[in-house]
């Protein structure tokens, strides 16, 4: 394969109660039907609420299962609870294995690996680092193994939350500390990727398109498929829209393409909270 084509998806909140998301995502899926890629990754949030609703995730994979294309996925904090970290509140609800297994058995592998047109793909469960869980150690263990047997390919990266703000080293704050992979886990995802030729990582969680590069490293936020968060919820770093994200990835390189899809609204998170009975 010469060229391999992917896209993006992330921040489906799906649930049976969310009429506008669920048209969203319909849109989304329409605009795929009709560019056909190779593959959709979705990074995370994909139901609503798993913690307190397995219908949410059951409702989330009936309707993925109508996309045209396969589709792996990562898990995110709406579907198996949030990282703790070292600073910061502690997460509502935090990470359990009950619901990383609830959204393995019923959604699918929460971190993978596999190869095309010359470049080396991971996904990451961001979600257990820091958590203690037993599956964060195998999950580092089962990196290390797939690091050592990249061979000098090129590296993308997908996981749930971004890796930092701007630097590695960004410090943690009360207010962002959920947003990015918590320390000490971020240095260690470093350290093990320093190894490689990591050329992109790609995350959602934030609501947000970002898209800016370090070093040599092209670091892509997806937007959510669903709502945006207005400014007076949180601060504005990049683009506040709805959309998804298109990659065409060669052998000596990969291009990047932000998209909205066609009829893709940008519901804000106020007419979300309405209909869950919070404004």
């Amino acid at each position: 394969m010469s060229e391999f084509r992917l896209t993006q998806i992330s921040d489906t909140h799906l649930g049976r109660r969310f009429p506008g998301l669920i048209a969203n995502f319909h849109r989304v899926c329409e605009h795929i039907d009709a560019d056909r890629p190779d593959l959709v990754i979705n990074t995370g949030d994909v139901s609503f609420d798993g913690p307190t609703s397995r219908d949410d995730v059951e409702f989330a994979r009936s309707l993925h299962d109508a996309l045209p294309i396969a589709c792996r996925y990562l898990p995110g904090n709406h579907d198996i609870g949030d990282n703790p970290t070292a600073i910061g509140p502690a997460p509502k609800p935090p990470v359990e294995e009950a619901h990383r297994r609830q959204f393995c058995d019923i959604i699918g592998e929460d971190h993978w690996s596999f190869e095309a047109a010359g470049w080396r793909f991971i996904g990451l469960n961001s979600l257990v680092l820091n958590s203690g869980l037993a599956f964060e150690a195998e999950q580092f263990d089962w990196l290390s193994q797939e690091i050592a047997r990249i061979d000098g390919k090129p590296v993308a990266l997908f996981l749930h939350k971004p890796v930092f703000l701007n630097l590695p080293d960004d410090p943690e704050t009360p207010e962002t500390s959920i947003r990015y992979v918590p320390q000490p886990a971020r240095a260690r995802l470093i350290e093990m990727f320093a190894r490689v030729d990591l050329r992109l990582i790609a995350s959602g969680h934030v609501h947000q398109r970002r898209d800016f590069t370090f070093r040599h490293t092209r670091h892509v936020w997806a937007p959510s498929t669903g709502f945006k968060i207005n400014d007076q919820r949180q601060d504005r770093i990049a683009i506040k829209e709805v959309g998804l994200v298109e990659y065409r990835f060669q052998r000596d390189g990969f291009e990047v393409r932000h998209v909205k899809a066609a009829g893709q609204r940008d519901i804000d998170i106020e007419e979300i909270l309405a209909q869950m009975g919070e404004h």
